[in-house]
């Protein structure tokens, strides 16, 4: 019997001695959590970027938006001003093309009606003039009425509007006049891109007939690319004109870039009380491009 108390007595022993251990353990663990979490609660009040070392408030918000282009510098709607079905099509989808290369052809007969009044028109002009000076002498020595004077001056004055009226009907369609009037009649109209840039929404085919205005594609220049921020009005305080904003680009890794606020929208959304703010990016990337998803954070 005196065996088992021993053994008995050396078992509570070790059981103590084991649950002081687990205690201190759990304490000191406690410990070391709570020493972490007021580390982090400290150093909280200031955030710096490891990538740029630019500095932001605690709890900064971020921004969500997109990359964007001008729409008076960078994106362009590609149209004609007299309609015509496709006779060709020279571009496609992400094409780079410059400003005034061919886009489309369009074949159209009216196109080469208005080519050949005009140089009828100018042809008649030339004789009409003649006609018209050679009246008026006659009418300053008396040899001729005033009134086949006044009736000259008419003839002559009526062509040359005809004339001038074919001529800007020609550069409104990007046709030189003065091609067309030694005689380089063109048999499609071609269609002009006017900016530079890449090729995107392609709304026809080959044999599509194209009214008047429809557009025929959208070019982007992606040179002096925006971000577009959507900002909530809760927050609309805390950017300012001139700003500096540091971004990410979905897809493009952990890289930073940075651009200036250039323009804040006026107007409030209805739905979602947003406002976007807009911001010239200060070093571009190839690989932008329109649409990219961005995030983020005003730089203070």
């Amino acid at each position: 019997m005196k065996i088992y108390s021993k053994i008995f007595f050396v078992a509570t022993l070790l059981c103590l001695s084991c649950g002081t251990k687990t205690t201190e353990t759990e304490v000191s663990e406690e410990s070391d959590s709570l020493q972490v979490a007021g580390d982090s609660v400290s150093n909280d009040s200031l955030i710096a970027d490891a990538t740029t070392s630019a500095t932001y408030k605690a709890n900064a918000p971020v921004f969500n938006g997109v990359l964007t282009v001008s729409p008076s510098t960078g994106n362009a709607t590609v149209s004609t001003t007299m309609g015509g079905k496709v006779h060709s099509l020279k571009v496609m989808q992400g094409s780079k093309v410059s400003s005034g290369s061919v886009v489309a052809t369009l074949d159209n007969p009216e196109f080469i009606d208005l080519q050949q009044s005009y140089i009828d028109a100018t042809v008649q002009l030339e004789y009409l003039e003649k006609e018209y000076q050679r009246q008026k002498s006659l009418g300053s020595q008396e040899a001729a009425s005033q009134k086949r004077v006044q009736q000259s001056k008419a003839e002559y004055l009526s062509v040359k509007s005809k004339a001038e009226a074919a001529a800007a009907q020609l550069k409104a369609l990007g046709i030189n006049p003065d091609n067309v009037k030694i005689g380089q009649i063109m048999t499609y109209l071609p269609v002009k891109s006017p900016i530079s840039g890449y090729v995107t929404d392609i709304s026809v085919n080959i044999g599509k007939y194209v009214d008047k205005g429809e557009a025929i594609c959208q070019v982007v220049n992606k040179a002096n690319p925006l971000i577009e921020l959507t900002v909530y009005e809760k927050d609309i305080n805390i950017i300012n004109l001139g700003d500096l904003i540091d971004f990410r680009v979905n897809g493009m890794g952990k890289d930073v870039y940075s651009a200036k606020v250039i323009s804040i929208d006026q107007s409030v959304d209805k739905e979602d009380y947003s406002i976007k703010v807009y911001a010239k990016v200060t070093k571009s990337n190839s690989e932008f491009r329109p649409g990219m998803y961005v995030s983020a954070k005003v730089r203070k």
